[in-house]
């Protein structure tokens, strides 16, 4: 059996607290996308179409910056991957952390947060940047989801 890795970005720290139970519970290492830039509150202000996340998002080419820290995927077979629910898709910042490595043949494995939103053309957005991979769809957990339903859940995976 290959290694598994829970991989996450997270702007507020909701989806990292997901991602850590996560990988606690599968028993295995976390990685955090890490923007070169961090994102300031101003920067996440969705209603300000000229704020930071606004204007990455409405340019679906667009690459944020990533922290250039490394992680070793040559082992993995399945990554977990995790971020909060932007404009019914990943952050963009998604798509550059998983363009700068070869997937071929990995299984990645999706979780997301949200408050309200759900997968949208996550998927889609999400294929193209992840090429030769297979894409599972795996749930948007919601706030105030419990540890115990969280856990059944992961052990499923």
């Amino acid at each position: 059996m290959g290694k598994k890795l829970v991989a996450y970005f997270s702007a507020s720290g909701v989806t990292a607290e997901v991602a850590k139970s996560m990988a606690e519970t599968l028993g295995c290492e976390v990685y955090e996308i890490t923007p070169a830039v961090p994102y300031t509150k101003e920067d996440l202000d969705w209603m300000d179409k000229t704020s930071r996340s606004s204007v990455e998002m409405a340019d679906k080419s667009s690459r944020p910056e990533i922290k250039d820290i490394p992680v070793d995927l040559a082992d993995c077979d399945t990554i977990y991957l995790g971020f909060p629910i932007w404009w019914y898709i990943a952050p963009t910042i998604v798509n550059t952390f998983v363009e700068k490595y070869d997937l071929s043949g990995k299984t990645v494995v999706l979780f997301a947060t949200s408050g309200g939103s759900d997968w949208g053309k996550t998927v889609e957005f999400l294929e193209n940047s992840c090429k030769g991979a297979t894409i599972v769809e795996g749930k948007v957990l919601r706030p105030g989801v419990s540890r115990d339903d969280f856990d059944a859940w992961v052990k499923t995976l």
